[in-house]
């Protein structure tokens, strides 16, 4: 549960508890326990404040109990009233206050300026991703040290699958399942584990007290348990269960799946399908995307928010930005690490290069971290701690892009990679070849102040005097440099 305090709250006084915007207000009602009540009950609520309403759906949690959850996004006095096909849920009303969202709360996270990110409150979002897939499936252990390791590393976006995961240093059973198994392994797909729920809650919960968006995948491939193969109505239902259950979080964002097109049991149809009843059930719209293996999906079509590529041709950053509209995320550009195959064996500094190389073309790079390991215990799939170096240089390409415009930066078309806002901001990364100048043709009408960038030894050098229109600048002549050039006020 999210808290138990807030839930004895809601259940015994509902009218005199408040919650914060973007916060969590949560219904619990007692309701029939026999049948079914995964599949026989329905149940939902209508929020209203003032003249606009949000309708809510509600999840059997078991042992009886009944769980709506609402993120409130305004400041005052709100009502609900639900509705039911059980008498004893029907029609139940209340009133609860909300306050101003606490210290860190920005609300959920949005699509803004076309190609970039914020924060329902409006402050700047630069996703600094990871992939950890299977962190809380470990065991509470190696999970809390995995929350350490978040705590000083530069990532505020996890990549996570909510199904277990069953792959090459992934071979360990999870501790909870997310149905009901019999001893000989039969899923009861009519039914949900609500210890397994309870679990990836709170872990939600905690990755939203370090600032980290949780970017849910809702299925994958690599299964041993039957999930990736669940009949069309089973995934209907796991998709309203899940999220009737989690949309409320406001740091969740929503991956149909990973590496979708290696699930050869469904169709493009389903895919569209599972996009919509996400769409539709979401009353907060999250954030939406699919990841790819081999093949593309769609990401033209409306219900996708933003593209989540496997891709280390970073160069297509600025097409992709300009034939969909839509912010471009480098979810896996490969992994930095020494295993054998070679999707995770890239050395830091390649890591560190893409990371620059996606950033002038417009879009985001996300990290991830497979060096071997005699427990198998690799931060791609397991979490634990980090071995790589590439995260301190990660760390300080965030802090230069979360010090640049908020609006983000865009790609600029020139020789270089380079990428900003003209006529108040410019990064331009000069890659494996530095001449020892270049001639640079900023917006005139400003004087810019120039600083030389060392990504690798995370430097910038101020450089004497101010530069404006075009002229020829001397470079410090190394690959892999950074020129960023900033209005004078």
């Amino acid at each position: 549960m999210i808290a138990s305090r807030l839930f004895a709250c809601l259940a015994v006084l509902p009218a005199l508890c408040a919650t914060e915007r973007w916060g969590i207000y949560e219904i619990t009602l007692p309701g029939p326990a026999g049948g079914n009540p995964f599949v026989d009950v329905h149940l939902s609520a209508r929020f209203q404040f003032r003249n606009r309403t949000v309708d809510a759906d509600g999840f059997y949690d078991g042992a009886g109990a009944y769980r709506i959850r609402f993120m409130p996004d305004e400041l005052g006095s709100w009502t609900y009233t639900t509705a039911s096909n059980a008498a004893a849920l029907d029609g139940k009303t209340g009133t609860f206050t909300v306050t101003a969202p606490g210290a860190g709360n920005h609300g959920p996270v949005r699509v803004r300026n076309v190609s970039h990110f914020a924060y329902e409150d409006g402050s700047p979002y630069v996703p600094i991703g990871s992939t950890c897939y299977a962190w809380v499936h470990q065991g509470d252990a190696l999970e809390e040290q995995t929350l350490a390791t978040l705590r000083t590393a530069p990532f505020n976006k996890i990549r996570m699958c909510i199904f277990p995961k069953s792959y090459t240093y992934n071979a360990n059973e999870p501790v909870y399942y997310p149905f009901p198994r019999t001893a000989a392994g039969e899923n009861d797909l009519t039914r949900f584990n609500r210890d397994f729920f309870h679990h990836l809650e709170k872990r939600i919960s905690d990755l939203q007290a370090l600032g980290i968006e949780a970017d849910l995948i809702l299925f994958h491939p690599y299964d041993r348990w039957g999930y990736a193969k669940m009949p069309a109505e089973a995934d209907d239902r796991y998709l309203r269960y899940v999220v009737a259950r989690l949309a409320a979080f406001r740091n969740v964002w929503w991956s149909m799946a990973n590496e979708y097109d290696l699930m050869r049991n469904k169709t493009m149809a389903d895919w569209d399908r599972f996009f919509r009843i996400v769409e539709e059930s979401d009353p907060y719209h999250h954030l939406r995307s699919i990841h790819n293996g081999p093949n593309f999906y769609d990401h033209s079509k409306p219900w996708v928010t933003h593209v989540s590529a496997q891709s280390n041709e970073l160069e297509k950053a600025r097409e992709w930005v300009q034939q969909y509209h839509k912010p471009v995320v480098y979810d896996e550009c490969k992994y930095e690490g020494d295993i054998p195959q070679r999707w995770g064996n890239i050395s830091a500094q390649e890591m560190v290069r893409r990371f620059w190389l996606g950033t002038v073309g417009g879009a985001y790079v996300g990290h991830g971290e497979t060096y071997l390991d005699p427990n198998n215990i690799l931060w791609w799939s397991k979490g634990g701690v980090l071995h790589g170096q590439s995260p301190p240089r990660i760390a300080f390409l965030r802090k230069i892009l979360e010090s640049g415009p908020p609006e983000g930066l865009n790609n600029l078309i020139t020789y270089y990679l380079g990428a900003g806002q003209p006529g108040r901001y410019y990064l331009f990364y000069m890659d494996v070849n530095q001449p020892g100048e270049y001639t640079f043709d900023l917006a005139p009408g400003a004087k810019y102040k120039a600083d030389f960038i060392d990504p690798w030894e995370m430097t910038i050098i101020p450089v004497d005097g101010t530069f404006e229109g075009k002229f020829t600048m001397k470079l410090i002549g190394k690959p892999f440099q950074a020129v960023r050039f900033q209005k004078v006020d």
